[in-house]
């Protein structure tokens, strides 16, 4: 996700040809057809899927940045410990990154299937879910690895970019359609923003003052978009490129947590606990998780759509994504009720 400062000065993309010419020289893939994919709703990645002549395919990522790539070391870490739910990268002919112009390319084997927004999880998607979750949070991450990834700081930086914004919500509204729209939004649901920053900084501080928990390996992002199931019915877990060590609510946060206003009816979150099994959750983190996640979108949908005219169609996407929080049964409303177990 990027702040303003990084929209300003983002790198255009490489073109298809300079893609097309990376995957020959780095993996020795002769693509016939290079085909952009409208997956997810981070501006600081692009996703393809790449067919060869002899109809073989693949998924290309490409995220901004000229760095090692702490996706694919997770990965690997992870199928070395025999989690099937996670899709191998395929390395490069001579084992080192490939980059294009300040993208880092990253390629897996395409699998075709359908993500967790488009379809409901069964129980037993919700069971092996929970035991494979269970599996990484147990998983003993090498020192090395440790230092490569993000720790746990429960840093105010999207509370303060939220209420940066505060003056510029209670103004005279102007823009685009969209930045209007989302304006004339944020200005009806002020009094419930200010609530959810507020209330993310009081919990950001208990859960410092609490007892320190353990901090595991976690996904970050575990909401249905990043939950692919194949045509055989085979549950993978995507989108690994920032995970971070930290206590396990950071993930156990998304279950019931109701993004995109799934994932929000208690037999689901039963049967992913059968799966994962005892699990001493904290409340506060728990609370704390979801109060913050929606903040951070706050933050990052706003800078995007007030503060530039960049996105082009998307633009409406990222609005409708952004008033979709306040819906019933979406993730305000679950964070409230979160807070309110916690008080009583």
């Amino acid at each position: 996700m990027l702040c303003y400062t990084s929209l300003m000065t983002a790198k255009i993309p490489p073109s298809e040809k300079s893609i097309i010419d990376c995957l020959k020289i780095h993996y020795g893939i002769e693509v016939a057809v290079l085909s952009l994919l409208q997956l997810g709703a981070d501006v600081d990645a692009s996703v393809y899927k790449a067919q060869t002549h002899s109809k073989h395919s693949y998924f290309v990522k490409l995220k901004r940045g000229n760095r090692l790539d702490t996706g694919a070391i997770i990965i690997e870490l992870l199928r070395n410990a025999r989690i099937q739910q996670v899709i191998p990268t395929i390395k490069t002919i001579n084992g080192q990154e490939a980059d294009i112009n300040g993208f880092t390319l990253t390629l897996f084997p395409f699998i075709e299937g359908q993500d967790g927004f488009s379809r409901d999880l069964t129980n037993d998607h919700w069971h092996t879910l929970g035991k494979a979750m269970r599996q990484i949070h147990e998983i003993n991450v090498p020192i090395e690895i440790q230092e490569k990834i993000r720790q746990e700081s429960y840093s105010p930086k999207w509370r303060e970019i939220v209420r940066s914004l505060y003056s510029l919500i209670e103004a005279e509204p102007s823009g685009d359609r969209v930045a209007i729209n989302l304006l004339a939004f944020m200005q009806k649901h002020m009094v419930t923003i200010q609530r959810l920053v507020d209330r993310a900084e009081q919990l950001a501080q208990l859960a410092q003052n609490q007892e320190l928990s353990q901090f595991v390996l976690c996904h970050s992002d575990l909401h249905g978009g990043n939950i692919l199931i194949d045509k055989n019915d085979r549950l993978y877990i995507v989108d690994w490129d920032d995970p971070i060590m930290a206590p396990k609510e950071r993930d156990l946060m998304f279950i019931g947590g109701g993004v995109a206003n799934v994932w929000n009816k208690p037999h689901e979150a039963e049967f992913f606990y059968k799966g994962y099994g005892n699990a001493d959750v904290n409340m506060t983190l728990l609370a704390y998780y979801r109060h913050e996640r929606i903040v951070e979108d706050i933050a990052v949908y706003s800078q995007q759509l007030l503060l530039t005219t960049a996105g082009g169609q998307e633009r409406e996407n990222w609005y409708k994504h952004f008033t979709a929080q306040f819906a019933p049964q979406g993730v305000v409303e679950i964070a409230f009720e979160t807070d309110k177990k916690l008080r009583i």
